[in-house]
């Protein structure tokens, strides 16, 4: 079953897209940048800080069915500069402490209202015993 999800406590798409698509027990998250779902705007303070937002509308995209972070398991992350790296890799492992998700990092020409960071990601429901970690 596929269920659109669109919920206030994240930023209204930008355009034709669903903030997040739940089918059956997995959840596409779309792209995420960093604007404040109650204002629509930017949140202030530069790249981690947009971060930061955009963690805070994955969290409530999660909430809306029932997940949270460790459900997350394939992040796909946007810069718009290389350079910034380090820094949003550094505040990005506060939300991933265990088993992080498998990731990419891309470098990009342009992102949608000039944002710094736009962060897309899978979270899928497994019963516990089907969860292993390999180290």
């Amino acid at each position: 079953m596929k269920r659109s999800i669109l919920i206030s406590d994240a930023p209204r798409p930008l355009a034709s897209y669903s903030q997040a698509i739940m089918v059956d027990n997995i959840l596409y998250v779309s792209g995420q940048i960093g604007i404040d779902p109650y204002t629509g705007k930017f949140v202030e303070g530069g790249p981690v800080a947009q971060l930061k937002q955009i963690m805070k509308n994955i969290k409530a995209i999660l909430k809306e069915v029932d997940m949270d972070f460790t459900h997350i398991v394939k992040v796909s992350l946007f810069l718009s500069d290389m350079n910034l790296y380090n820094d949003i890799n550094q505040v990005y492992a506060e939300y991933f402490e265990h088993d992080p998700p498998a990731r990419e990092t891309f470098a990009v020409a342009g992102l949608p209202k000039n944002a710094d960071v736009d962060i897309s990601c899978i979270a899928i429901r497994l019963p516990d015993k089907e969860v292993l970690s390999v180290h």
